[in-house]
């Protein structure tokens, strides 16, 4: 019997041990107080992560609301159309497609050879004109040279019709009978003579005077014949030039619409230049502006150019916001009005000319951040 009860007291367990068993078939108990006792660092190094995230958080947000930035922004550039001055046909193509040229440069011929006739013809007129101009040059100085006869005639005359008026007026105070009427009457023929010369070469000093007047009229007339003349010379001559298209600036040549042999009229787009001088054209919201000021500096991304960042400056704001200038720009005065933001366009110039050993064109998307503080 006590036998019996002593197999009983040593085969249940001890309590302790109990307890311990439990504790090592717990899922969660023992592991987790194990964890935290083997490996504390790790606790600490989880709360400085979430510190260290904190931090950031709010140091990006500072940071950030010092910048302004969109994704409705694209590349811009100035983009002539060149056209012809003179109608004609292309005989020469001087550009591949999508060329870069050189300002001056030639681009395309239109067959000059109407325009070097006209010139010719015009050349030929001005020669005519400066004969003309010679010729009546010529006769203004004959004229006065007449004129210059004429007053030394005067002045013959005048001699004559003193002497004409002294000898008659000697023979009024001699006695009649000392004379005889035959010389008495030379005396007084003489001097009616000597009147009418005077009256003669006067009058032919007058028609002489006037004649200079036509002369330097005809003068005149032909001068202007030569000016007319060689204005026609030029424009021939300028019409000729036009038979040749140079690039006016330098860019890359690019929606050409033209080939060798084609009849083209004056002003008809041939191709289009787009300058080397781009700049980024960012819509911000109106909203944004307050803090926006030219000369701020700009960091650009354009999604041609991956990796890369440009470096630019604000340079003005239109006036007058994108749907103003659109063509059917907003009437809030009719119907229902709904306040929505608006977007004003801001012109961004690049830093330099380092952009331009990128491929950028007009109508690139771009994304500008601008630092406003």
């Amino acid at each position: 019997m006590d036998h019996a009860v002593d197999m009983d007291v040593r085969t249940q367990p001890d309590q302790a041990e109990f307890d311990d068993i439990g504790t090592l078939d717990s899922p969660a108990g023992p592991s987790k107080e194990r964890w935290y006792r083997r490996h504390p660092w790790l606790a600490g190094l989880g709360g400085i992560a979430v510190l260290v995230l904190v931090a950031g958080t709010v140091l990006w947000w500072l940071n950030a609301r010092n910048y302004a930035s969109t994704t409705d922004a694209q590349i811009a550039g100035y983009v002539t159309q060149m056209s012809p001055q003179v109608p004609g046909r292309v005989t020469a193509l001087l550009f591949t497609d999508n060329e870069h040229v050189a300002a001056g440069q030639k681009l395309l011929e239109i067959d000059p050879r109407d325009y070097q006739a006209k010139l010719d013809l015009a050349l030929a007129q001005q020669a005519g004109a400066e004969a003309q101009v010679t010729q009546t040059r010529a006769q203004l100085l004959v004229r006065q040279a007449d004129l210059d006869q004429a007053r030394a005639a005067v002045t013959v005359a005048q001699s004559d019709l003193t002497q004409a008026r002294n000898d008659h007026a000697r023979f009024e105070h001699i006695n009649p009978r000392a004379v005889t009427k035959q010389q008495r009457d030379q005396i007084d023929a003489a001097f009616r003579s000597a009147t009418a010369k005077l009256t003669s070469a006067t009058q032919g000093v007058e028609g002489a005077e006037a004649q200079i007047d036509v002369a330097k009229a005809q003068a005149a007339s032909a001068e202007a014949g030569l000016k007319q003349a060689a204005a026609t010379v030029e424009t021939a001559r300028l019409q000729l030039s036009y038979t040749t298209i140079k690039a006016p600036v330098a860019g890359r040549v690019t929606h050409r619409t033209v080939n060798v042999g084609d009849v083209v009229q004056a002003g008809q787009p041939l191709f289009a230049l787009v300058r080397d001088e781009l700049w980024v054209d960012a819509a911000f919201k109106e909203t944004e502006l307050a803090g926006m000021r030219p000369g701020q500096p700009v960091t650009i991304t354009v999604d041609a150019v991956p990796g890369v960042t440009f470096h630019g400056k604000v340079d003005s704001f239109q006036s007058g916001t994108g749907s103003q200038f659109s063509a059917l720009p907003a009437e809030n005065a009719t119907g229902n009005w709904v306040k929505v933001v608006q977007r004003v366009p801001v012109k961004i110039v690049f830093d330099g000319t380092e952009y331009q050993k990128h491929f950028l064109a007009p109508g690139m998307s771009a994304e500008p951040s601008v630092k406003l503080r």
